[in-house]
């Protein structure tokens, strides 16, 4: 190996030295992966960041409910605060940093023009008690994203108001519930397969039914015949993910549909996965009467972290007159007005305000950019995607059904079958490798189960070298080497952890040292 392969890092993998050979250094720090202690262990009693002016001395307004021992916050200076949140974020993978295979989840990148136009003044100075005539300009923004979506879906009427896909199932029952209830037929069941995202009998429940679950079939899809016989005059609606939960596209969702629509029953869509025909195939056309979309999935929002989600539902003819407010409404003068509590048998508000608005401007900057042909080639590239690293992965990897697949693709745990590796320990090698792993054990109809969805976003050269790393631990793990993924991870700032004991008792507040709490007294 030469000077300049060591100078880049390139040391293969024989010539790594294990990393149990490696001595401890006096800091904890690896080179540039520092150690970091909590934020607590830093503070220093009297030491302050900032100067502030004194507190006037006031008449106390607890009525007697005093503090009588310190808050507990550490006193750090300005640099350590600084030092301490920026060592965390080096620690954290994120899709700025990598390829995000996880499965259902759909972690794509985010297009920094969205998060230019979502931090544009006239959006996000916006105030939820604003004068409707102060905020056409955000309406108008708001009326076009629910247009995009009507038309993208083939739907009448679209809902803004959910705050993300569970609380959008909610409200596409609650509107399923209200238009039985107004014609006098309330049910009470609600038929979902067994692939399902746990949402959906979970919002189900939540709406006053009870949940029957359907099995499926061994190519992956839906049992239509068991569907079928378990049709009947109770049931108030059918809830299908398509493309579903395994990845794979419901040939029969017609034939489903038809056989809902017979018994009186509605037929509610989990677009979730949306992001696989969008541009190709508008749902209602495949006989949906209502489905929610999730703006993160299909149209590129931020996903996870806690923070805000949206989830916009839309509905066909047989459902609008029941769709929940708030609504917006152009006038013929072009301006905006909002229908805040439609009349009649409608759901009324689901949330206070319209939802979150950020999420509202970054898709529709999105779907702007992209266009209708845009939005036909990104679902096709990511169906791509897909394909080509279940192709190159059934290499080593067994696919849990047979191909092709839509937007993501699914083995089960059958290669590493008498090797003594979990689909775990796989998962937590894969991050030696430097990537975050997929989805585990999700769908529960595969046993083992690994999901791994690409998008539409990563270059075929970022496919590549996913696909170098797992035919690479598949061959190590068939190889014998059971052991170093038991291991797994060694190189990460933390090493694995005893989940069973993490689970059951929990470390969830810091304590100080007993001779801390004694200098501090």
């Amino acid at each position: 190996m030469t000077a300049m392969d060591r100078s880049q890092g390139r040391v293969s993998r024989d010539e790594t030295p294990e990393i149990s050979m490696i001595p401890e250094t006096a800091t904890g720090n690896r080179g540039l992966q520092l150690e970091e202690p909590l934020i607590f262990e830093q503070g220093t009693p009297g030491r302050i960041g900032v100067d502030l002016a004194p507190v006037p001395e006031t008449k106390s307004r607890l009525g007697g409910v005093v503090r009588k021992a310190p808050v507990g916050l550490p006193d750090l200076a300005e640099p350590q605060v600084v030092r301490h949140f920026v060592r965390l974020s080096q620690k954290n993978y994120s899709i700025d940093s990598g390829l995000f295979p996880l499965g259902s989840c759909t972690m794509k990148y985010n297009p920094r023009l969205n998060e230019k136009v979502a931090r544009m003044p006239g959006f996000a100075d916006l105030h939820p008690l604003q004068p409707v005539s102060t905020i056409q300009g955000a309406l108008g923004m708001m009326h076009e994203l629910g247009t995009w979506l009507t038309e993208l879906t083939g739907m009448t009427e679209v809902t803004l108001a959910p705050a993300a896909g569970a609380h959008g199932e909610l409200a596409g029952l609650m509107a399923i519930r209200a238009a039985h209830v107004a014609r006098g037929d309330a049910r009470r069941r609600v038929i979902v397969p067994d692939s399902a995202h746990g949402t959906n009998p979970a919002s189900a429940v939540l709406c006053g039914y009870t949940v029957q679950s359907i099995p499926g079939t061994d190519d992956g899809r839906v049992d239509v015949a068991a569907l079928k016989a378990a049709l009947g005059p109770d049931v108030a609606a059918v809830m299908l993910t398509n493309p579903n939960t395994c990845g794979l596209f419901e040939r029969d969702v017609k034939v489903i549909a038809d056989a809902v629509h017979e018994v009186g029953a509605y037929f509610y869509g989990d677009g979730a996965n949306f992001n696989a025909i969008v541009g190709r195939v508008k749902p209602a056309e495949l006989g949906f009467d209502c489905m929610h979309i999730n703006l993160h999935k299909t149209f590129s929002t931020p996903h996870g972290g806690g923070g805000p989600g949206s989830g916009p539902v839309v509905f066909a003819e047989s459902l609008a007159h029941v769709a929940p407010g708030p609504r917006i409404r152009r006038q013929d003068d072009g301006s905006y007005t909002v229908e805040a509590v439609p009349g009649g048998p409608a759901v009324g508000r689901l949330k206070a305000f319209f939802g979150q608005a950020g999420m509202f401007t970054r898709a529709l900057a999105y779907m702007k950019s992209l266009g209708r042909d845009g939005l036909h080639a990104a679902s096709g590239d990511a169906v791509l995607a897909a394909n080509y690293l279940m192709a190159r992965l059934s290499e080593e990897m067994t696919p849990a059904f047979p191909g092709p697949a839509m937007h993501e693709c699914l083995f089960d745990d059958g290669f590493l079958e008498g090797t003594g590796v979990s689909t775990l320990d796989f998962a937590k090698a894969m991050i030696d490798e430097g990537f975050h792993p997929m989805t585990m054990y999700f769908p529960l109809v595969v046993h083992g189960a690994m999901l791994i969805e690409p998008t539409e976003t990563e270059s075929k050269q970022a496919l590549d070298q996913l696909v170098d790393a797992l035919l690479s631990l598949a061959r190590r793990a068939k190889a014998g080497e059971a052991e170093a993924f038991h291991a797994a991870p060694r190189y990460a700032p933390r090493r694995r952890l005893d989940e069973t004991l993490a689970a059951r008792k929990p470390v969830l507040r810091w304590t100080p040292p007993a001779e801390a709490r004694a200098a501090a007294e």
